[in-house]
């Protein structure tokens, strides 16, 4: 099946998923791709909000543009809108394995499903939530969605050509 629409979720979508939303969609920019990138959350704790200014800060770093993003929750709708669904951890794949109609279970996985560890690194299945961290928790997220992004937009070349 050919990927013409991505939904990323963390739980507030104010860090993890608008920084791949973010990284996504500069990097299919790049790839010359026409594919439709969103961010949700599975709670509407900070639905509205702007993503948080760690999570720009450590982007914008990186040319990666954050305009026009706010945090929503994920809408039923979601899940025949969107051709594949990536949570950033086990919990909120969880989260929408519970809500997601069962024709659509296959459009889940983890963001980090696309992710290639080079040999020594240390390798993660899920993003860890900068939120409550101190130090570089946001590069080390933007690190891993780099290298995921990067294989995911090498995957849906592949298959969509």
């Amino acid at each position: 099946m050919a990927i013409k629409s991505v939904l990323f979720v963390c739980m507030g979508n104010i860090c993890r998923s608008p920084s791949a939303e973010a990284m996504f969609r500069s990097q299919v920019q790049q790839a010359k791709l026409d594919i439709k990138i969103e961010s949700a959350g599975t709670i509407a704790y900070h639905q509205g909000h702007s993503p948080d200014k760690r999570s720009i800060a450590a982007g914008v770093k990186r040319g990666l543009c954050f305009d026009g993003m706010t945090a929503r929750q994920v809408r039923i709708d979601d899940f025949s809108a969107f051709d594949l669904i990536l949570a950033a951890d086990k919990q909120n794949l969880d989260d929408l394995t519970d809500i997601c109609p069962s024709q659509f279970q296959s459009k889940l996985g983890l963001i980090l499903d696309y992710c290639e560890f080079s040999a020594g690194a240390i390798a993660y299945d899920e993003v860890p939530d900068p939120y409550y961290g101190v130090g570089d928790g946001f590069e080390l997220v933007l690190d891993l969605l780099e290298n995921s992004c990067s294989h995911l937009v090498a995957s849906i070349r592949d298959n969509n050509t």
